[in-house]
């Protein structure tokens, strides 16, 4: 069986490794080539590294008693603790647990240079989110002067090391099973999936399967599908009458079937900023005040990306829970705060009837090359100009921080300064 040592990337035999290191063994081992890389705990890994004295402790990212958990390290996880979850469950699970309000600019940073360390090893990286990539390192073999496995076990290595985070690494013949193998030893896992796939999966609940959430899971659990074997076991005519028109391509998944490449530059599909209030607010100006903010933050990540927003959503929650999602298409793509704030504000004004809220949310859907952003229009003689205005501004901001430009909208209510 061939086997290989993550800590000292020997190949190996049948034999244990002499460092006494991870060994890692697969019949496929050194012949599979498309790998999924997932940064483990991300936000909260990074705060570790910059705070070594919680090391052993449990960290949540995340604020407030209203607002949700950004990231929960694997400690924080013994305790039930998730990302997403309500803050004060949160609490409430681990009440010994360090909270931290999450450093979005920082994280970035930390993932840019991740990022950097994969391209090295291929050009065919498909960056997914902030965490986690799919890579085809097909043909690399005589580049690197090793075979795919030990790439990737030295990558690894070598972000622990040089970054201060952890990655797990699923290596697999396509993305979906690698993406399954990188999830299923985490954290600092390194897991292989070949010709066992479908049997591997069998067993499994349907739920492991990207793509079946909550809702899903439950539609097929009426149906008495409970386990990936039971939706392997549907042949094409079975799975189109019982699950549509994709159940056929639900079944190919649950068999371990992808078809899909690796297709580098992959541009994220939206982009967007909320916040969860201390108190829930019911006034237009209030809300509008909170907008802007979200408008500016949504207008700096766009330029970040070097994309621009075609279109604007707007997100409530009620103090019920109850979300209302309004969107509108844009005239022309954008990247000034001012151009989706005055969209964002034309989608609020029939929600802004008295209804508490206690969330709010601006996105930038769909997205446009950023070359294509605020075109000169004769209509609006001052928009080249503000377009200036708002480059100085970013590079202000960049150069001396956040603070260093507050535009008046921009200023606490009441504000004089």
């Amino acid at each position: 069986m061939p086997a290989l040592c993550r800590d000292c990337f020997r190949v190996l035999e049948d034999a244990p490794c002499k460092c006494g290191g991870r060994v890692v063994r697969h019949a496929e081992l050194f012949s599979l080539c498309l790998a999924h890389i997932d940064c483990d705990a991300f936000y909260a890994s990074v705060e570790k590294r910059d705070r070594p004295e919680l090391a052993s402790r449990p960290v949540i990212v995340g604020g407030g008693t209203r607002g949700v958990v950004a990231a929960a390290c694997y400690v924080a996880r013994m305790a039930g603790v998730r990302s997403a979850m309500p803050m004060f469950k949160a609490r409430r699970l681990c009440p010994d647990a360090e909270v931290i309000a999450p450093d979005f600019r920082k994280y970035a940073a930390v993932a840019r240079d991740i990022r950097e360390r994969m391209f090295r090893l291929t050009p065919l990286v498909e960056v997914l989110s902030i965490d986690e990539a799919a890579l085809d390192l097909a043909g690399t073999d005589a580049l690197h002067a090793a075979p795919p496995a030990v790439v990737l076990a030295r990558f690894a290595a070598e972000v622990e090391r040089e970054v201060g985070v952890t990655v797990s690494v699923g290596l697999a013949r396509n993305r979906l099973l690698a993406k399954l193998a990188a999830g299923s030893d985490k954290p600092r896992g390194f897991s292989v999936l070949g010709a066992e796939a479908a049997q591997y999966l069998a067993p499994r609940p349907v739920r492991l399967l990207p793509g079946i959430g909550p809702a899903g899971a439950a539609r097929l659990e009426a149906m008495g599908i409970t386990t990936l074997g039971q939706l392997q076991a549907l042949d094409a005519r079975t799975a189109r009458a019982r699950l549509g028109e994709e159940g056929p391509v639900l079944v190919a998944r649950a068999r371990g079937e992808d078809s899909r490449v690796v297709r580098p530059g992959r541009e994220a599909k939206s982009v967007s900023a909320e916040t969860t209030f201390a108190h829930d607010l019911c006034g237009r100006e209030e809300l509008e005040a909170v907008l802007w903010r979200l408008c500016e933050k949504v207008a700096r990540r766009l330029t970040e990306n070097e994309v621009a927003a075609a279109g604007v959503t707007l997100k409530l929650r009620s103090a019920s829970f109850a979300t209302r999602t309004r969107a509108a298409r844009l005239a022309t793509p954008t990247l000034l705060p001012e151009r989706l704030f005055e969209a964002g504000c034309r989608l609020l004004a029939p929600a802004a009837d008295g209804t508490a809220y206690r969330l709010i949310g601006i996105g930038a859907d769909p997205l446009a090359p950023g070359t294509e952003a605020d075109p000169p229009d004769l209509a609006d003689p001052s928009l080249t100009r503000r377009v200036a205005a708002q480059r100085a501004v970013d590079a202000l901001r960049s150069r001396f921080g956040e603070g260093a430009v507050v535009r008046g909208r921009g200023l606490p209510r009441g504000s004089t300064s």
